[in-house]
C-alpha cells in the first residue's frame, strides 16, 4: 500500500500527479528500508528481479522520460541503449542502494521542476520508434505523468512481493517504521 496521497501536496492538477509519483516513490523506498546490500540483492522468488535491482530501474526509468519529455525528440535505440537498459535491473561497478537513492532524490526534485515548469500539461514529445512504445509515436506531458504513476505502482507492487519474501515485511510496516525514523 502506497503512502495516501492526501498527506501531499495535492492541491492542483500538477501536484496530484506529482503526489500520486511520490506516493508510488515511497513504496519501492519503504521497500529497500533496514536491508543490508546483499539482502536487497538478493532474489527470494521465481522472478530474476530484486529491490535493489527494481530501485535503479525505477529511478532510470524516470529520468529517462523526463528526459524524453525535455527533448522533445525521440532517442536512437541502439544495442548500447538496450545494454544501459538491461542493467538498470541490477546494481553494477560500485553502486549501492544508498547511492541510488541519494540519486533518486536528485531526479525526484528534476521531475517537479521540470513538471512545475511546463506551460501546458497537453505539451507533447515524440516517443523513439520501439515496439512497446505507444503506437501514435507522440505523448503529452499528462500522458507522461500517469504512465510514471502507472510505471512506478507495478514496481512498488513487485516489490512489496520481494519484501515480504524476504523477512515477511509489508508495507504497511515498513511506512511505519520510516516515519517512526524520521
Amino acid at each position: 500500500m502506497p503512502t495516501p496521497v492526501i498527506e501531499k501536496d495535492a492541491t492542483d492538477e500538477r501536484g496530484t500527479l506529482l503526489a500520486f509519483i511520490d506516493g508510488q516513490r515511497d513504496g519501492i523506498r519503504n521497500a529497500v528500508f533496514g536491508l543490508t546490500e546483499e539482502q536487497a540483492a538478493s532474489r527470494p522468488s521465481a522472478s530474476e528481479l530484486s529491490l535493489s535491482g527494481l530501485l535503479k530501474h525505477a529511478v532510470d526509468a524516470e529520468a529517462g522520460w523526463i528526459a524524453r519529455a525535455k527533448r522533445k525528440e525521440p532517442e536512437v535505440i541502439d544495442e548500447a541503449a538496450m545494454a544501459r537498459w538491461r542493467d538498470s535491473f541490477r546494481l553494477t561497478g560500485d553502486e549501492t542502494v544508498a547511492g541510488v537513492l541519494a540519486r533518486w532524490e536528485e531526479v525526484a526534485a528534476e521531475t517537479e521542476r521540470f513538471v512545475r515548469s511546463v506551460a501546458n500539461l497537453e505539451e507533447t514529445f515524440e516517443l523513439p520508434p520501439v515496439p512497446w512504445m505507444p503506437e501514435s509515436r507522440t505523448v503529452s506531458i499528462r500522458w507522461m505523468l500517469l504512465h510514471l504513476v502507472e510505471e512506478l505502482a507495478r514496481h512498488a507492487g513487485h516489490a512489496d512481493v520481494i519484501r515480504e519474501s524476504l523477512d515477511g515485511k509489508n508495507e504497511y510496516e515498513l511506512a511505519q517504521e520510516v516515519a517512526a525514523q524520521g
